[in-house]
């Protein structure tokens, strides 16, 4: 799995587990940096192991903005978009 900052994944195992994340890091091989906007923030993300995630998409906005201007409202925001569109390929 090659999980890279601006991946859309769903964790698998956990507390947090059913819950959709944005990769905002990487720590190792193994592990990653995850974030949300609300339950982990940007300055606190979650270091998850990769093994415990799915990868569902990429998002361009998130990756650029990475390690610099990303904040809570744009991971938000962009979850938000992930879902209703996926919502729309399901109807």
């Amino acid at each position: 799995m090659d999980f890279r900052d601006g991946n859309i994944v769903l964790s698998k195992a956990g507390r947090d587990s059913g819950r959709l994340f944005i990769v905002v890091g990487r720590v190792d091989e193994n592990f990653v940096l995850i974030a949300d906007g609300k339950l982990r923030k940007v300055d606190a993300p979650k270091k998850k192991k990769l093994k415990h995630l799915k990868e569902l998409g990429f998002d361009r906005e998130v990756a650029r903005l990475c390690g610099g201007e990303l904040t809570n409202r744009i991971l938000k925001k962009q979850l938000s978009l992930y879902e209703q569109s996926e919502s729309e390929n399901l109807a």
